[in-house]
């Protein structure tokens, strides 16, 4: 949901490693922040060990993997 967010406010995936994306989540609308630039940077670097679909999902929203 955090990459989402990023990706939809900024229209890509090119995130600074050390961005912390806040999100609001549930029924209570409790916010929390994740840590979206090192999440990302790790996800391209284990690319080749991610399930298909991840992948899907991440390319579906903009991810460059290279």
């Amino acid at each position: 949901e955090a990459a989402r967010q990023f990706y939809e406010r900024e229209g890509h995936l090119q995130v600074p490693r050390k961005h912390v994306e806040r999100i609001v989540v549930g029924e209570d609308q409790e916010e929390r922040e994740h840590k979206l630039g090192a999440w990302i940077s790790n996800q391209r670097s284990r690319a080749a060990a991610l399930p298909p679909e991840r992948m899907e999902q991440l390319s579906a929203i903009g991810m460059r993997w290279s």
